[in-house]
């Protein structure tokens, strides 16, 4: 593991978070309702997860980057989850958000929906985690739950991931509807923080439901390009696109000023109960789509195994 860089970030009270993202959420969308609640309990519909709550510790971590994917995958790039939550300070930690399975473990390449309850001494990991890829035989979605097929917590190339202790606790619940502006919902939040506090670096992480309507996805070909990508056009028409149904559970990390770290400033996957899931753009159906979810500022960012070698291409 190459070296970890921690850089604190600003916290602002979840009180005063609120009122700034109300007031610029509005300007994206028809109806907007931000307030602080008790954390859902995430082990139950619709989400799933290992753990109950967000809180405890909250932190993210850029892992890698998409310059070991594009122009020409570094495949040896692989990284295990139960050592990450050692390198953000958290061991036993739940991490959650957006990334590239192991190819060497899956066989192939996938965007993988991380959510993993850590191992720590006495207690194996739990790894609740989605990958999506290509289905082979009708060129659509294929989505797959983690643990059904592999228990290995490895992932590879590049990972943006929220990282707590995951119990219940104090989170802003943000509510939206019917979009009027032309952000996407991450994108919204995270210019949002961007304009208020355009000398701070504020990191969310946490997950999001679309209630309602469709979203835009892409999932990356099963088989690496051997044609090297040098532009975001050549990695746009590598990717397939797919417009995917709510429900679906979304999990994003985001950060609204990079504090020279090479972050990726936003990244969100998602995963559905009814088979369909990869890496969010923006709803479809701006008209009737309804958001609900729950977020905590991180309080550090760890950047790791930063590319020395790096570029702008294929971060949307």
């Amino acid at each position: 593991m190459s070296k970890t860089e921690k850089v604190q970030l600003h916290v602002p009270a979840l009180e005063e978070l609120c009122v700034v993202l109300q007031s610029g959420l509005q300007t994206n969308f028809a109806e907007v309702q931000v307030s602080v609640v008790e954390c859902p309990d995430l082990t139950k519909e619709p989400f799933q997860f290992p753990v109950k709550g967000l809180c405890g510790k909250p932190r993210i971590t850029d892992v890698g980057g998409v310059p070991y994917l594009v122009p020409l995958a570094k495949k040896e790039k692989e990284y295990d989850m139960n050592v990450i939550s050692k390198e953000v300070e958290l061991p036993g930690g739940f991490l959650l958000g957006a990334g590239a399975v192991a190819s060497r473990v899956v066989g192939m390449n996938a965007e993988m929906m991380p959510l993993v309850l850590t191992e720590v001494e006495g207690r194996p990991a739990v790894n609740g985690s989605y990958f999506s890829s290509i289905n082979p035989s009708n060129g659509q979605c294929l989505q797959e739950k983690y643990s059904d097929k592999f228990s290995d917590c490895h992932f590879g190339l590049m990972a943006n991931l929220y990282a707590c202790e995951g119990k219940p606790g104090k989170v802003i619940e943000v509510r939206a509807k019917q979009r009027t502006g032309e952000q996407s919902f991450v994108t919204a939040l995270r210019k949002t923080l961007e304009g208020h506090y355009p000398d701070k670096s504020i990191a969310l992480g946490g997950t999001f439901v679309i209630q309602k309507g469709k979203a835009k996805i892409h999932i990356m070909p099963r088989e690496f390009s051997v044609c090297p990508l040098n532009t975001d056009d050549d990695v746009n028409n590598w990717l397939k696109h797919f417009e995917v149904n709510a429900p679906l559970i979304c999990q994003s990390v985001l950060v609204s000023k990079d504090p020279g770290l090479d972050l990726r400033v936003e990244h969100t996957h998602l995963f559905s109960h009814h088979g369909e899931g990869g890496h969010y753009y923006i709803d479809t159906t701006p008209d009737i789509v309804e958001y609900v979810g729950y977020f905590l500022p991180a309080e550090y960012v760890y950047r790791i195994d930063r590319p020395t070698e790096t570029h702008g291409v294929g971060r949307d």
